[in-house]
């Protein structure tokens, strides 16, 4: 079988559907990418078991036929192709032969008979949403999510969209990120997605895309529908934390700071900051100013500046990369921290709307 196409199309199929790929298998032809032709379309699938990503592209073509390529060999090959019309066939012994002008590989492929079947999905229950808004709430969210295995359910973001309100949601035990849309859907989704699943779905969104992404969720695994990509991936069993709960509904302090100067603060701090010591950022926020400091064994840090404070006088600590990736996840000038005393957790939220709660837990301070 034999099939033709231009090489930018099936580099950037290649390279998509590789990202579902594991590196190493015990299963070798998981390793590769299933090419499934049919006339003159061709199907790529990169599948791990846990995560599938697969695609279609327009090729000149009159056969049929499967196999598997090397999906990392064949991805460099394809890569570095110079020429922009490229051939690939595979003969009875399942010699892939590639050409470009004058450029020709000669490679194994290997036989479709043993790759897994992608799970069966069902486009009946589903919602869509714009790609450039899903890229962003995954974004905000995603640098809360566990990456620790004691508790799998954490490993993921929640789904949880009712009355035409999605939550995205993102804990870790130490903060939690809630980010917050409109949807116009009356039905209820509750399921929960693995962070690598929602990490490779943000590489396929396109801020600027027409069309929306549309996804559509089953008992056990969800599907991201994204130009002309079905990313699937198994959900995660069990209770996902209640996050509701967890959200103070009042404060004792109110501070209006902007984002970038408590962001420049905290990035000199961490360079006195070791993994070792993992010291914490003390932060004082009173009388219309923020006092940072920072003390390990490399050094001493202090830093102040200006901010709308009210309520009481507070003094808290906090790891520093905690502080710092919910304050670059924030994508606003000014944030509005709400606090109830120094041991209490920190809620962080726009100056202006409600978009997105942050939540960072506060490390005990040592007189």
């Amino acid at each position: 079988m034999k099939f033709i196409c231009k090489q930018s199309v099936l580099n950037e199929a290649v390279t998509n559907v590789s990202r579902a790929v594991p590196v190493k298998s015990p299963v070798q032809s998981l390793e590769g990418i299933k090419m499934y032709l049919d006339n003159n379309t061709l199907e790529l699938t990169g599948y791990d078991l846990e995560l599938g990503i697969m695609t279609r592209i327009e090729v000149e073509s009159t056969d049929h036929g499967e196999f598997i390529v090397n999906a990392k060999l064949f991805a460099e090959i394809i890569r570095k192709m110079p020429f922009e019309q490229i051939s690939v066939e595979i003969d009875e012994k399942l010699k892939a032969t590639i050409k470009g002008e004058n450029a020709e590989y000669n490679i194994l492929a290997l036989s479709a008979d043993d790759y897994p079947s992608m799970p069966d999905y069902d486009t009946s229950d589903g919602f869509s949403i714009s790609q450039g808004i899903l890229k962003n709430m995954i974004g905000q969210t995603i640098f809360a999510v566990s990456v620790s295995d004691n508790k799998p359910i954490l490993t993921g973001e929640l789904f949880d969209i009712n009355d035409g309100i999605f939550n995205l949601v993102a804990i870790d035990g130490f903060r939690l990120a809630v980010r917050t849309e409109k949807l116009s859907t009356d039905d209820k989704f509750h399921f929960v997605v693995k962070a690598k699943a929602l990490s490779e779905a943000a590489k396929l969104l396109k801020e600027d895309a027409d069309s929306p992404v549309n996804v559509y969720a089953s008992r056990k695994h969800v599907v991201f529908d994204i130009n002309g990509y079905m990313v699937i991936s198994r959900l995660l069993e069990g209770e996902f934390h209640n996050y509701r709960g967890s959200i103070p509904k009042n404060h004792s302090t109110e501070v209006i700071l902007n984002t970038k100067s408590l962001i420049a603060s905290l990035e000199r701090c961490s360079l006195l900051i070791v993994e070792q010591t993992k010291a914490p950022v003390r932060c004082i926020f009173d009388d219309g100013m923020v006092k940072i400091s920072c003390s390990t064994s490399l050094g001493k840090l202090s830093d102040v500046f200006p901010a709308d404070i009210s309520g009481d006088k507070v003094e808290i600590g906090f790891n520093c990369r905690y502080l710092l990736d919910a304050l670059k996840a924030a994508e606003s000038d000014k944030v509005k921290l709400l606090l109830n005393g120094g041991l209490s957790p920190m809620k962080m939220i726009p100056a202006d709307g409600d978009a997105y709660t942050f939540l960072v837990l506060p490390v005990r301070l040592k007189n």
